[in-house]
C-alpha cells in the first residue's frame, strides 16, 4: 500500500500521460521532484565525490602526471631535433659530406619516439589500473547508499533512475577518467610548451603563430557553455529512457494484460526521440567546435608559412626553424581537436556526477544511532507510546497511538484502506520514524537499535513475498544466509513447503526466476514464510500476506501460519477474516484509531449485543454470508 494511500489520499489519474512513462503524470512529477532534489548541490558536491573517490590513488596520479610529462616532452623534443638535423645535421654540397652530426640527431630521434611509447605503455596500464578501482568503489558506495537509504526514498524515486545511476552514470564517469584526464593533461603540456618554444624559436614568428589564441579562446570558451547544458539535458534524456524501459519490461504482464503494447510503444518512441534529438543537439556543437579548430589551425600555418618563408628568404631565419614551426604547429593544434572529446566525455561525467553526488549525499530518513543499544534476543513485547505520524505534513495517519502487544500475542489488524494498519507495520519494521512519540521493543526505542539487532529480531512479510534471482534454498536462507541445508529442509517441512520443493525438477536446487514467475502465488508465499521461519524472529509482521492467494493456496497457507507464528509475537495485517481468526486479539482501526479491541469471539459477541452491531461483528457476519 502506498504513503498516499495509507494517509486516506485519493489517487489520481489525470487524462494526460506523461512521455516519460506508462504511470501517469503524478508518478512522473514523483520522478521529477526526486530527482531536483538529489541533483540540487550539483558543484560542490561533485567535486567532493570526485576527490573522495580519486584520494586513495594520490601518488599514483602523481606519477600518471609524471609519465604524462615524460612523454609529451619527447614527442616536444622531435621537431626541435628536426630543427637541429636540417641545420647543423644535413652538411652543405660543398663540405667533405660528414653524416655523424646528422646520424646523432636521428638517434636522438629514435630515442624520443622509444621514450614516448615507453611511456605511453605505462600510462595506459596505471590509468586503467586507477580507473577501473575507482569505478569498483563508486559501485559499491552507490549500491551500499542505495540500500542504506528508507522505503520513503524508494517510493519517490523509481526503479529506472535507480539503474541508471548505477549504470549509464557510471560508465559516464569511467570515460572520463579512460580519456578526460589523459587529454586534459596532454593539451595543457602541449599548448603551454609549444607556445613557450615557438616563442624561443624565432620571437617574431612565435608571435604572428600565437595571434589564433584570442580566435581559439573564444571558440572553446563558447563550446564550454554550449555544450554543458547540452549533456546534462542528454543524460536526463537518457534516463527517460531507462525509466520507462524498466518499468515496462518490469509490469509486462500488467501491460500485456491492459493490451498496452502500442501505447507503450509510442511512449518509448517518444522517449527515444527526444534523447535522440539531444544527443543530435551535442553532436551539432561539436560538428562547428571541429571545424572551426580547423580552420583557424590551418589559416595560420598559412600565415606562418607565407612570413616564415619571407623571413627565410630574407636569411631572418633558417629552414630548419622554418619547418619545425610548421611541425609544432600541427602538434599545436592536435589537443584543441582532441578538447571537443574531452568536453563531450567531462560535460556528460559532470552531469552524471551531480546526480550521484546527489544521491549519495542524501541523508535516510532512518538514520543509524549513534550509540546504539544492544538488545540481544528480544522477548517480544512492542510498545507504541503516544504515537503520531504523518506521511504529509498536516494530515496524520496516526494521531495519537497508544498500544502494547505483549510478547508472544498474535495481533490481527482490521479496518478500511487508509485506516493506518500498514503503517502501524511500517513504524513496528522502522521502515519510517514516528513523527512524534516512541515504538518500543522489548522497552527499548527502536530509534536506539542498531540495525542488525532490529533486523535479528523483527521481519515483516508482504504479499509481494519477492523472490531474488537464485535457487529455492537460496531463498528461503535469504534471512540467515549461515543455516545448512537440513535446517532448510527442517523449516520448509515444518511449513508444508517440503513436498512441492522437493517434486520440482532440480529440488531446492531450482533456479527461480523472473522474481518467482514459476511458482504459484501459494508456493512464493510459503517460500517467504520459510524464510522468515528460518531466520526465527521475534516479532513477526504480516502484511497482507495472504490477500492475493486463492482459496486452496489460502488453505495451505494457513496450516504453515499457525507454525510460523508459534512462539512469537505476531501482527497480522489482513483483510480475509479466515487469517483474523488464528489471532489471539483483533484491533479494528478507524482513521488511526482503535474502535475495538478484543479477541475474535468476544468482538463477534459484543457486536450481537449492540444495536446495528459492532464494527468487527458487521465484517465477520459479511465474511460467514459470502460462505454460504
Amino acid at each position: 500500500m502506498s504513503a498516499a494511500t495509507e494517509a486516506g489520499t485519493p489517487q489520481t489519474s489525470p487524462p494526460e500521460e506523461h512521455a516519460a512513462g506508462w504511470r501517469g503524470q503524478a508518478a512522473v512529477d514523483a520522478d521529477e521532484a526526486a530527482e531536483r532534489l538529489t541533483a540540487g548541490r550539483l558543484g560542490g558536491g561533485s567535486r567532493r565525490l570526485l576527490r573522495e573517490l580519486l584520494a586513495p590513488y594520490s601518488r599514483t596520479l602523481k606519477l600518471l602526471v609524471l609519465v604524462v610529462v615524460v612523454e609529451n616532452v619527447a614527442r616536444l623534443s622531435i621537431p626541435y631535433l628536426v630543427k637541429v638535423g636540417i641545420d647543423s645535421g644535413i652538411p652543405p654540397i660543398r663540405t667533405d659530406g660528414d653524416l655523424t652530426p646528422l646520424g646523432m640527431v636521428v638517434g636522438l630521434v629514435l630515442l624520443a619516439t622509444i621514450t614516448q611509447a615507453v611511456a605511453r605503455y605505462r600510462f595506459l596500464v596505471a590509468q586503467g589500473q586507477v580507473g577501473q578501482d575507482v569505478l569498483h568503489a563508486l559501485r559499491r558506495k552507490v549500491f551500499r547508499h542505495f540500500q542504506a537509504l528508507d522505503p520513503q526514498f524508494h517510493d519517490t524515486y523509481t526503479s529506472g533512475r535507480v539503474i541508471s545511476r548505477q549504470t549509464s552514470d557510471v560508465d559516464a564517469i569511467y570515460e572520463m577518467l579512460e580519456t578526460g584526464f589523459d587529454g586534459l593533461v596532454k593539451a595543457a603540456l602541449t599548448l603551454v610548451g609549444t607556445a613557450g618554444i615557438l616563442l624561443f624559436l624565432d620571437l617574431q614568428l612565435g608571435l604572428v603563430a600565437l595571434l589564433c589564441l584570442p580566435l581559439l579562446a573564444l571558440l572553446t570558451n563558447w563550446f564550454r557553455k554550449a555544450s554543458a547544458s547540452s549533456y546534462r539535458v542528454t543524460r536526463e534524456k537518457v534516463a527517460l529512457v531507462i525509466v520507462h524501459f524498466v518499468e515496462s519490461m518490469g509490469g509486462i504482464r500488467a501491460v500485456q494484460a491492459f493490451r498496452r503494447e502500442d501505447r507503450n510503444q509510442e511512449i518509448f518512441d517518444d522517449v527515444n526521440d527526444q534523447y535522440r534529438r539531444a544527443n543530435l543537439v551535442a553532436f551539432r556543437l561539436v560538428a562547428w567546435f571541429m571545424p572551426g579548430i580547423r580552420l583557424i589551425g590551418n589559416v595560420t600555418i598559412a600565415a606562418v608559412l607565407l612570413y616564415g618563408g619571407y623571413l627565410a628568404y630574407q636569411g631572418d631565419v633558417t629552414v630548419g626553424v622554418l619547418a619545425a614551426f610548421l611541425l609544432y604547429l600541427r602538434q599545436f593544434f592536435e589537443p584543441m581537436m582532441e578538447i571537443s572529446q574531452f568536453y563531450n566525455t567531462f560535460q556528460s561525467a559532470s552531469a552524471a556526477l551531480e546526480k550521484l553526488a546527489g544521491v549519495l549525499e542524501q541523508e535516510p530518513g532512518v538514520p543509524e544511532p549513534t550509540s546504539p543499544r544492544p538488545i540481544g534476543r528480544a522477548s517480544g513485547e512492542v510498545r507504541f507510546e503516544d504515537v503520531r505520524f504523518s506521511y504529509v505534513e498536516g494530515r496524520p495517519v496516526l494521531p495519537g497511538l497508544d498500544l502494547t502487544i505483549p510478547a508472544g500475542q498474535t495481533l490481527a489488524l482490521v479496518g478500511t484502506t487508509g485506516a493506518g494498519k500498514t503503517t502501524i507495520a511500517k513504524l513496528a519494521t522502522r521502515f519510517y520514524d514516528p513523527t512524534a512519540g516512541r515504538v518500543l521493543l522489548d522497552g527499548t526505542d527502536l530509534r536506539e537499535l542498531a540495525g542488525d539487532d532490529l533486523r535479528d529480531n523483527v521481519v515483516m512479510v508482504t504479499q509481494e513475498n519477492y523472490l531474488f534471482s537464485g535457487t529455492i534454498a537460496d531463498n528461503i536462507r535469504f534471512g540467515r544466509p549461515s543455516a545448512t541445508m537440513a535446517e532448510v529442509v527442517e523449516a520448509t517441512t515444518a511449513l508444508g513447503a517440503h513436498d512441492f520443493i522437493a517434486a520440482m525438477p532440480e529440488g531446492y536446487d531450482t533456479v527461480v526466476a523472473n522474481a518467482g514467475g514459476r511458482l504459484s502465488a501459494g508456493q512464493r508465499q510459503l517460500v517467504a514464510f520459510a524464510r522468515a521461519f528460518l531466520a526465527d524472529p521475534a516479532v513477526l509482521i504480516l502484511d497482507e500476506a495472504t490477500s492475493s492467494l486463492d482459496i486452496p493456496s489460502e488453505r495451505l497457507v494457513q496450516r504453515a501460519l499457525r507454525t510460523v507464528l508459534a512462539g512469537r509475537t505476531a501482527v497480522i495485517i489482513a483483510h480475509r477474516l479466515s487469517t483474523v481468526e488464528i489471532a489471539d486479539r483483533v484491533l479494528v482501526l478507524e482513521h488511526g484509531r482503535i474502535v475495538e479491541d478484543g479477541t475474535p469471539a468476544d468482538l463477534v459477541a459484543a457486536g450481537q449485543d449492540v444495536a446495528g452491531g459492532g464494527r468487527f461483528a458487521g465484517l465477520h457476519q459479511a465474511w460467514v454470508d459470502s460462505l454460504a
